[in-house]
């Protein structure tokens, strides 16, 4: 069934249909203050972090999903019948006589939730001001009819008693006794007063008289009763409770005389603080809640901030677009595929409708991998985060698996036990200093000096150098990497005796870079060490060739994995894509190991992490994925992070129909008008399909914040369509299907903004026969900077 469709011209996702397969969720905010909206108001908000700054409560693996959220109940106060301006949580009937309708428009920063019912409609805007630590929901009810309307609009809000997740949903003989709310003059106050700190937030009404309130949860909602019948709601009025110990809520109650024809606006404003004192936390002061809201809740005030953040992404994500013969490709680059990369970029892993908090803070490997598919559109920003990995480096090479922005600390860091390494955080530095550097031809970064984790500090190029040493000093008995606690894929511990082929090719990938980087500063010493020791590693990485395919590792007892001899786990994606994306196979083996993983690995959904699954442990080796059944998860399940490596490799090798098949097969728009089987939202990628061995094939899971969506965007951009940033221009080396007739990429490049035109008349997957800058022909396949100009023309014919 479809639920919705792209509205490109409006930057927008609609669904047309709220009753979606799944909760389908938007991201509000920026990282000092964010927030996740469903298509039916569900979601949550925090402050600065997901795990330590929870404003709003939520449930995870609740019934619903997104339970609760920012809900708006309205009554009409004649006949006593009430819903809600989100479908859900009232929840009438979508169909028949009388039915509920409801559209939702997701965009950039901002969601818009429309109703009709029972001749009222509403339109309700939530978003989070720019720079701003709160978030408006503002809704304009209207009434259609003939006949003049009595409506009351109640808000509700379940407020976190602690913004410490685990102390607010875990804690509960702490938490429910420490959680106060008033109602003083038009706006609630919640405070929790603790020994460590003070958090407090406040809720307003703007545009309408507070008739009632409750800032009492239990009161609000009544006894036994769920949000789907508020007492409250039913009554026609709150009670006036205030909270003192239990759990909290923000409702504001208002009633509306609404004449035939006749629209109302109101708006309600959830914020960090206190209503009346500036409130510091440390690290900013905010202004008083009712300064705020008087100078921020107006419908003027209210219609440009959401200009200006329609104006602010479509400026971010400006630098690039592409028009190809794929719309759906097209749609996906140009808006929702560019937007999720920057929200996992903000958040990493760590707040979603799945994600609940736990991995609070930056993953290591991730972030590295993150700031591949951001780097051309926030350069300034990503050499930010790229600094605060390079401090998270330990002195003697390896990484803290995760950095927490809002404490960490450089050189004072605990450096983890050889054995809690995980094997591959630390090479991940070399292609992310390689992406800033080639984007923005600064060469004087790798000559800057950032301190280690724990002790000491280096040049960029000397923490890139000893991340390799790091590496190399710790492999095994066969010559390749050390497992240690993990390689990127987490289910797998090699362990300190056991070995990674992921890993080592990661080690093949720095020393090849690392070599280039220091051949650009005419550090000759180095780039001689790294050709060298790369040399070496490829005797080992010969040893690891199994007939038809690479292994995936070596066990601490010295058996394979990932050998054409194991009735299970016969063959791994991860080594043979790495193997072609490090250049350390020779074109011949690069080329059998791809053509082994498209025959056992490939499906209509995305290529499998491993096959046959799993089933029984295997001595030497952690199989932690053991847990998951056959066809979930790295289980032999479709991991869409991996199946995006699958298509680089593949357009390496120049196998444009091969590479286009795997990107269409995790493509979420192709799923757009059978949504009901891949069941998350269409306009994001996921990190997981469930597998061919799983009776749910072709589902997906974990939608957002997931290293598909950077490395998808790197495959699509910059390998498919082959536009990349190299140290002395723009290459462009596409790899597309043959019938392809040419495609167009406008980007923006060292403060140019360039258009590339490709014209592909003889039909062919790769190979460039001419390029020209301006008209003037040029030799090879790179625009070089210096003829490049603001508003350059690169035309480009394959052949």
């Amino acid at each position: 069934m479809r639920y919705g469709h792209f509205d490109d011209d409006a930057r927008e996702y609609v669904i047309t249909r709220p009753d979606t397969p799944r909760a389908w969720s938007n991201y509000l905010g920026s990282r000092r203050y964010g927030g996740i909206v469903t298509q039916n108001a569900g979601g949550y908000s925090f402050y600065r972090s997901g795990g330590t700054g929870r404003l709003l409560r939520m449930r995870f693996n609740g019934v619903p999903q997104d339970e609760s959220g920012r809900y708006v109940y309205l009554r009409d106060d004649v006949t006593g019948d009430f819903w809600s301006a989100s479908w859900q949580p009232v929840g009438k009937p979508l169909d028949g006589p009388g039915a509920y309708r409801a559209t939702v428009r997701h965009g950039l920063g901002y969601s818009v939730l429309e109703s009709s019912y029972a001749g009222i409609d509403t339109e309700m805007t939530m978003f989070v001001p720019r720079d701003q630590a709160f978030e408006h929901w503002s809704l304009r009810i209207t009434n259609t009819g003939a006949e003049p309307r009595v409506i009351s609009a109640f808000s509700y809000a379940e407020l976190a008693n602690d913004w410490g997740f685990r102390q607010d949903l875990e804690n509960l003989q702490y938490s429910q006794y420490v959680v106060r709310a008033d109602y003083r003059d038009g706006f609630i106050h919640r405070v929790n007063r603790t020994r460590a700190a003070t958090s407090e937030c406040w809720f307003a009404l703007s545009g309408a008289e507070v008739v009632s309130f409750d800032t009492d949860r239990d009161a609000f909602l009544g006894a036994y009763r769920t949000t789907a019948a508020p007492l409250a709601v039913e009554k026609g009025e709150c009670s006036g409770s205030e909270t003192w110990g239990d759990n909290a809520c923000a409702s504001l109650h208002t009633r509306l005389e609404l004449a035939p024809g006749e629209t109302r606006q109101i708006v309600f404003t959830l914020g960090v603080g206190s209503p009346d004192e500036p409130w510091d936390d440390g690290d900013a002061v905010l202004p008083p809640g009712r300064e705020l809201v008087a100078a921020h809740a107006t419908p003027e005030r209210i219609a440009a901030e959401v200009d200006a953040l329609r104006e602010e992404w479509a400026a971010r994500l400006a630098p690039l677009h592409v028009t190809t013969p794929d719309p759906q490709l097209d749609s996906m680059v140009n808006v929702w595929h560019a937007y999720q990369t920057h929200m996992t970029f903000n958040w990493s892993r760590g707040v979603s409708l799945i994600e609940a908090g736990d991995r609070d803070g930056l993953g290591f490997r991730d972030t590295a991998q993150d700031i591949l598919a951001i780097v051309h559109s926030i350069p300034d920003a990503a050499q930010e985060r790229l600094n605060l990995l390079l401090t998270g480096q330990t002195a003697e090479g390896g990484a803290l698996p995760l950095v927490h922005p809002l404490t960490h600390t450089p050189g004072k860091e605990q450096a983890p036990q050889l054995e809690q390494y995980r094997s591959d955080d630390a090479l991940w530095l070399p292609m992310s200093v390689t992406a800033l550097v080639n984007e923005t031809g600064d060469l004087d970064y790798l000559s800057t000096t950032l301190p280690y984790a724990d002790a000491g500090e280096d040049t960029v190029l000397g923490h890139l150098v000893q991340a390799l040493r790091f590496s190399l000093e710790h492999r095994g008995a066969h010559g390749l990497v050390q497992g240690l606690a993990a390689d990127w894929n987490d289910c797998l511990q090699f362990g300190v005796e056991g070995e990674s082929m992921f890993s080592t090719f990661l080690l093949a990938n720095g020393l090849r870079a690392v070599s280039e980087l220091a051949a650009l500063i005419g550090d000759g010493s180095v780039a001689a060490w790294c050709v060298e020791q790369l040399s070496l590693l490829l005797e080992a990485i010969e040893g690891a060739w199994d007939g038809e395919w690479y292994v995936r590792g070596i066990s601490a007892v010295g058996v394979p994995l990932g050998s054409a001899d194991a009735d299970e786990g016969r063959i791994y994606l991860e080594p043979n894509v790495w193997a072609v994306i490090s250049g350390a196979a020779s074109p011949g083996r690069a080329r059998q190991a791809m053509d082994a993983v498209h025959e056992h690995l490939s499906s209509e959904h995305g290529v499998a992490l491993c096959a046959p699954p799993h089933t029984r442990p295997l001595d030497g080796v952690g199989l932690s994925l053991l847990v998951f059944p056959p066809g979930h998860k790295e289980n032999g399940g479709i991991f869409c992070h991996a199946t995006a490596w699958a298509v680089v490799a593949e357009a390496m090798l120049g196998h444009g129909e091969r590479a286009y098949e795997y990107y269409r097969a995790y493509l979420p728009g192709r799923h757009n008008d059978d949504a009901g089987l891949r069941q998350t939202e269409p306009y994001v990628y996921s990190q997981f399909t469930h597998g061919p061995s799983s009776p749910r094939f072709g589902q997906s899971r974990n939608p957002w914040l997931t290293g598909a969506a950077s490395w998808t965007y790197v495959a699509v951009t910059q390998r498919i369509l082959g536009v990349r940033p190299v140290p002395t221009g723009l290459k462009v080396d596409p790899c597309v299907p043959a019938d392809w007739d040419g495609f167009t990429v406008r980007r923006d490049f060292r403060g140019r903004s360039v258009t590339i035109q490709v014209a592909n008349p003889d039909g062919v997957n790769r190979g460039v026969a001419m390029l020209s800058v301006d008209g003037t022909a040029v030799d090879g396949d790179i625009a070089p900077t210096d003829l490049l100009r603001d508003g350059s023309l690169v035309e480009v014919v394959l052949g």
